[in-house]
């Protein structure tokens, strides 16, 4: 039997590649420092995982910005636009992910989306004939560095690759049959193998998350055909899939030229039993039983009495292994100094994952289970632990009746009260919350939570920020204001620190996109507001200007699906215990005068099951959950939405039953593409579709903007159009974002004339 990783969390247990990529950025290290820090930062991931016990060392897993992006760039792929200019590799790699690199040389950055169901965000692959038939060189060579840097730490090492057939999925291509470029694909996939192959690479793990989804028979037959002609020379190839079960295409895997398959036995209940018997009796069977997406220590006697008896059958043939990589994980929860004792006890990150992998294999080699029952006792303890129940919390859902999800008028009879009360022009300018948060900002949060100034100093501080972010409001132009959000730390962990049956770590960090961060609250019992949340901050917001200004709350599908989540509670049950936690907070921003309240959901696209027949189900009681939230508004309280990289085909009837007054959506980056799906199916409230990209820090210009809300009134009469960035301007710099936000009103105010005449 042997342990090994698919990967490991890229970051640093204390954010150290967050650090390195933006001090590179700004010009305050070379690039030979940067690269220097991210080669110490492999070395000490890889040093981690092997003193945990971990055998088969990931190599590939690292990347400076994405693992898909390194993808792209190992095959030489990058677009033209990129390639174009005289740079270095890394700059380019940070051109295709942000539009940006140290050395200059603007341009779009390759679109953005979420990696499957996680709420972690890959470079999406743009994919030509002409591209794929150009010059440009396959390059293993960092592959095979790395793999020389990993194998001072251990004599076992294994190549992380996503597959052909994923990457090609996961690709957009103006070609209208995509799998036309798949032979052009495949011939680049070779030569990389080759190399591989003949620098001695042993083992190469090929990750083909998508044999989770229900694959339509042209992409099942496009497995057979690439891996019928891959040759592998002397490498050993283990398919891995992960987030779902694939036990619907068994019969088709089987087929497949592999040494070793990976099953995900955490994401969705597979027979493992039944499924081994079927495969190649040489392969490998991997199995992951730890889950590499939460946070709760693991109950090993569970595993192992499944465990056993596979592995008296398969002895060495079993490996074992986290469901998937541990990039969704935080570190290392040694760092936690402030978690009760208790409380700590129940959780495992990502190198106490790796540790239990090594407990669980010493129980099995020896079959003695007594220091996997020790080491359990804790996460049978959290099953029932009063902290974790609240009876009223309970009763309170259970009592809820079908009127508790809906709004009492309908969008029609709101807008015409809402137009009478807000007086708003025709495209309403507005942006989607938050704004930059600057160092002096983060100091004084810090300062306040060290206990280094007094509640009076920090709300003073606060404050006036907001003060001058309402100021610069007023001076841009915008019509719908916003405070800023600088008393929060994250849309999400704000509210999580306010809300009963939620934790908080102190380094619990998790890669959102290249060196953006989130630290996930822990949803650990039943969920319930303590007291009022945003209520003080937006009512002196809106005492210093007679605009409206939006009240900002998360919604509850992205709270739990950012959050990290209790396993002992549906997630349906959890959504309507924090959609009424919500609920009660538009009800006093109501009654305190809030015109306009905006309840973010960014995170229910990614919320879906992986395969396709079981979404209806959970966007039943998703979009119930947030209209939960915002049923008790009046008709006068115009309710805003907004989402990020959502497929509006897939959820576009969903997305319409949310019923949001406004819905604002990222759509830039794809030059408004997304609005497609509603060529299928009008969008019948308001919509702000974004007109500039906050993901990377290049300022639009007028009339790139001016083209794309004409392109959306294709799609949306102007009278419901709204204009508004795509996203919030938490990570840009003050300067940028004055300049971009001029240019949107400047080209609102074109638009504007136009229509007037």
């Amino acid at each position: 039997m042997h342990i090994h990783n698919l990967g490991f969390p890229r970051i640093g247990a204390k954010r150290e590649l967050k650090f390195s990529l933006e001090q590179y950025w700004r010009g305050d290290i070379t690039q030979s420092a940067f690269l220097t820090q991210c080669q110490q930062l492999r070395e000490h991931n890889w040093q981690l995982q092997h003193q945990a016990g971990i055998e088969w060392l990931p190599v590939g897993d690292f990347a400076h910005y994405d693992h898909v992006l390194n993808t792209t760039l190992i095959l030489g792929l990058a677009p033209e636009r990129f390639t174009a200019h005289n740079s270095n590799a890394l700059d380019l790699e940070f051109r295709v992910g942000r539009g940006q690199a140290p050395s200059g040389c603007q341009c779009a950055a390759s679109d953005m989306t979420k990696w499957f169901n996680t709420n972690y965000h890959y470079i999406v692959p743009e994919l030509s004939e002409q591209l794929l038939a150009s010059s440009e060189k396959v390059n293993a060579e960092s592959l095979i560095l790395q793999c020389k840097e990993a194998s001072k730490i251990s004599d076992k090492t294994k190549v992380v690759l996503l597959g052909p057939i994923s990457y090609l999925h996961l690709s957009v291509s103006k070609n209208a049959d995509k799998l036309s470029l798949l032979p052009a694909l495949l011939k680049r996939y070779q030569t990389l193998v080759t190399q591989l192959s003949n620098a001695g690479v042993s083992w190469v793990q090929l990750d083909e998350p998508i044999l989770g989804l229900e694959l339509e028979q042209q992409w099942q037959d496009a497995f057979s055909k690439a891996y019928q002609q891959l040759n592998k020379g002397k490498l050993k190839l283990l398919l891995t899939s992960y987030f779902s079960s694939i036990d619907h295409h068994i019969d088709l895997i089987k087929t497949l030229d592999f040494d070793g398959l990976h099953i995900d036995t955490v994401a969705q209940e597979t027979d493992v039993s039944a499924i081994i018997d079927t495969l190649p009796q040489h392969w490998v069977i991997s199995l992951g039983v730890i889950n590499g997406r939460n946070i709760w220590k693991t109950d090993l006697v569970s595993v192992y009495q499944k465990l056993l008896p596979l592995y008296r059958h398969l002895k060495n043939r079993l490996w074992i292994a986290p469901s998937c990589s541990l990039l969704h994980s935080p570190v290392d929860l040694q760092q936690e100094s402030k978690l009760d004792a208790e409380f700590k006890s129940w959780l495992a990150f990502a190198k106490q994952k790796c540790e239990e992998l090594a407990l669980l294999k010493y129980a099995l080699v020896h079959e003695n289970s007594d220091e996997i029952t020790l080491y359990s006792s804790s996460a049978l303890a959290r099953c029932v632990s009063k902290r974790i129940h609240n009876d009223s919390v309970k009763s309170r859902v259970n009592g809820l009746s079908k009127e508790d999800f809906h709004r009492k008028q309908s969008f029609l009879e709101r807008k015409v009260v809402q137009q009478k009360t807000l007086n708003l022009p025709v495209l309403p300018t507005t942006t989607i919350g938050s704004f930059p948060q600057t160092g002096d900002i983060r100091e004084v949060r810090a300062k306040w939570r060290r206990n280094e100034i007094t509640q009076a100093q920090y709300q003073s501080l606060i404050e006036e920020e907001i003060r001058n972010t309402i100021t610069k409001q007023e001076d841009i132009g915008l019509d719908v204001l916003v405070h800023g959000e600088a008393e929060r730390n994250d849309m999400v962990e704000y509210f999580g620190e306010l809300l009963e049956g939620v934790a908080f770590t102190q380094f619990a960090w998790v890669q959102s996109y290249g060196s953006r961060c989130v630290k996930p609250p822990i949803i650990f019992g039943d969920v319930s507001r303590k007291q009022a949340m945003t209520l003080s901050w937006i009512n002196y917001a809106q005492s210093l200007t007679d605009r409206p200004v939006k009240a900002m709350l998360t919604g509850p599908i992205t709270i739990l699906c950012w959050s990290f989540v209790r396993d002992d509670l549906s997630r349906e049950e959890v959504a309507n215990q924090i959609g009424l936690a919500i609920s009660d907070e538009v009800v006093d921003l109501v009654e305190n005068g809030t015109q306009i309240i905006q309840i973010d959901e960014p995170a229910i696209r990614e919320g879906m099951p992986i395969k396709q027949s079981e979404w209806q189900g959970y966007l039943n009681w998703a979009t119930a959950a947030f209209c939960l939230s915002a049923a008790k508004a009046p008709a006068k309280t115009q309710i805003h939405s907004h989402m990020c990289y959502s497929e509006f085909n897939d959820i576009l009837p969903a997305i319409i039953a949310l019923d949001a007054d406004v819905l604002t959506v990222e759509t830039s980056r794809s030059n408004m593409a997304l609005l497609d799906a509603f060529d299928q199916q009008a969008y019948p409230n308001d919509l702000g579709p974004g007109v500039y990209d906050i993901h990377t820090p290049n300022v639009p210009e007028v009339d790139w903007m001016v083209a794309l809300i004409e392109k959306a009134q294709k799609y949306i009469p102007i009278e419901r159009l709204w204009v508004n960035p795509d996203c919030g301007l938490k990570t840009r710099g003050w300067t940028e974002t004055k300049l971009a936000l001029d240019n949107m009103v400047t080209a609102v105010k074109k638009l504007r004339a136009a229509y007037s005449n």
